[in-house]
């Protein structure tokens, strides 16, 4: 019986993590508001404490479905990209809030308040917000990925992201 138990917690342990818990999606109906998230690779980055370029809009007949949500591309090249690797390109904590994900919870990402640090994308959810992150970075990151294996199976935040307003994409 004890070896049963045994193979039964083991299994849901490796099977708990092959899972990611739910993608950020807000009102718009897509992931990251409906912004490229291939796209973001492309654009130059913006030294700690200056504001980053906007983030490149998808169009709504150029999707894919990865985790339960769908995520929009500028171009066919990204969404193919996208489809490669997935992973790579997908804003980390499932596109909330780096800092609140820091401060132990899960409210939304602003796809144009985003960092790429070590060849991830993060997102925050204010410009107040990206300040208070961007004062440790390294710091702030310990926190969050302590706190992500706790918050990770909760449910996605419902909340609107402050001050921002998507166009959602439109037909290319």
């Amino acid at each position: 019986m004890k070896h049963f138990a045994l193979a039964a917690v083991m299994a849901l342990s490796f099977g708990g993590a092959a899972l990611a818990g739910e993608q950020y999606v807000d009102e718009t109906g897509f992931a990251v508001s409906g912004y490229d998230v291939v796209a973001y690779r492309a654009l130059p980055q913006a030294p700690v404490g200056h504001a980053q370029p906007a983030a490149v809009p998808g169009q709504a007949d150029i999707t894919a479905t990865h985790n339960g949500a769908t995520f929009a591309f500028a171009s066919e090249e990204n969404r193919a990209a996208f489809l490669e690797d997935p992973d790579y390109y997908l804003p980390q904590y499932d596109g909330h809030c780096a800092y609140g994900v820091a401060k132990g919870g899960k409210v939304p990402g602003n796809p144009n308040l985003w960092r790429i640090v070590d060849d991830k994308l993060y997102l925050n959810i204010t410009k107040n917000v990206v300040g208070f992150w961007e004062e440790d970075i390294p710091g702030n990151l310990n926190l969050s990925q302590g706190n992500w294996p706790s918050l990770d199976p909760q449910p996605a935040s419902t909340r609107t992201i402050p001050d921002f307003s998507s166009p959602a994409p439109e037909k290319g």
